[in-house]
């Protein structure tokens, strides 16, 4: 899935201005697929039907990523903006970004002040995002209205995927891993679905807006009278050496099951089936308990009346940072498992609370 992902990381597609993203994932998962349509929010609703009666199955993922939208064009060029999704404003100091415009895209740096003046600074100073600014190399507010720069406009990380180290250590660093690698397990499971039997339908849901509020999600699951749904999401690792981390949740440890977030209590039936497939076909996991996180799983599963909801988690260095680190065996292992679980529904598959 490398090469999948880097396409995906590669498009352009912060919080709301999911676009550029959602009209490649509909142009690529189509031909998988007997019925897609794109509905007035943005997500893309794809469904295959199986070679069986069985459970209508929701399998969703997030398009968008974190990013920031231009606020205003200060008369030098400079730009202030906003954010998209959240942010630490610690990082954010002399990082390059990329801007959408009518036009196109054009590389920015969020600009610093240079470490000949850092003595006259306050060094425990983080400066809150609105006192900061993007440098995309205009003189005047006149320049920067040429190169197509409006208010508005979507800005996230500047793009960029390769491995880290080298392709031994199988970890790849890159923007945008939140949650493109979640849509990059669903499109290699749909196409490891043509051919095989299974029973029921899979209904596949690229959502938009999950990191303002699990918005697109909420409207998509509404109009999907579904018996079963698992989300893919990454999920923070909790394995580095700061103070605040437990070594609860570890890089190549396995994809996470997950068993309970802000947004969700994960069905006790849907995530012990996940365990047992996960055992059962040799497929390395690890349980995920994290307050800190939510996902399109815990809108999913209050639609309609109640859809019984997991989430498989890839684990993740760094999120929400240009430099998220993901390993490529956790990845492959949350596609396996997502399969498997696919692969085992019958007819009769029941996943009642009682």
């Amino acid at each position: 899935m490398y090469e999948l992902l880097k396409t995906m990381t590669s498009l352009h597609g912060p919080c709301g201005y999911e676009q550029p993203v959602t009209r490649w994932v509909k142009d690529t998962v189509e031909e998988l697929v007997d019925e897609l349509y794109v509905d007035g929010l943005g997500n893309v609703i794809a469904r295959k039907k199986g070679t069986a009666p069985g459970p209508k199955t929701i399998i969703t993922a997030h398009m968008d990523e974190i990013g920031f939208i231009v606020k205003k064009i200060e008369g030098n060029g400079l730009i202030r903006f906003e954010k998209l999704g959240g942010h630490d404003d610690r990082i954010l100091l002399a990082q390059k970004v990329q801007l959408r415009t009518k036009t196109g895209l054009l590389t920015g740096v969020i600009g610093t002040i240079s470490a000949h003046f850092a003595k006259f600074d306050d060094a425990q100073k983080v400066r809150n995002h609105r006192q900061l600014y993007i440098d995309i190399g205009a003189s005047s507010k006149e320049a920067a209205e040429q190169l197509g720069v409006e208010i508005g406009n979507p800005i996230t990380w500047a793009p960029s995927m390769e491995f880290l180290g080298n392709e031994q250590t199988g970890r790849i660093v890159g923007k945008g891993f939140d949650d493109r690698a979640g849509c990059a397990v669903i499109i290699q499971t749909l196409k490891e679905l043509q051919g095989t039997d299974f029973a029921g339908e899979v209904v596949a849901i690229f959502t938009v807006q999950e990191e303002v509020g699990l918005r697109g999600a909420q409207v998509a699951a509404r109009n999907i009278d579904a018996d079963v749904a698992i989300a893919i999401d990454t999920t923070a690792v909790s394995d580095t050496p700061e103070e605040t981390m437990d070594q609860t949740l570890h890089l190549g440890g396995g994809t996470g099951v997950k068993v309970i977030d802000f947004s969700l209590i994960a069905h006790p039936v849907v995530k012990e089936k996940l365990l047992h497939l996960a055992k059962e076909r040799n497929i390395q996991f690890q349980h995920e308990v994290f307050p800190g996180i939510g996902t399109d799983g815990g809108a999913v599963s209050l639609a309609n009346k109640g859809i019984p909801t997991g989430v498989l988690s890839i684990p993740s260095r760094y999120a929400h940072s240009p430099v998220e680190v993901i390993d490529l065996g956790d990845l492959e292992a949350t596609k396996e498992l997502l399969k498997e679980f696919i692969l085992s529904l019958k007819e009769d598959s029941s996943f009642s609370f009682i």
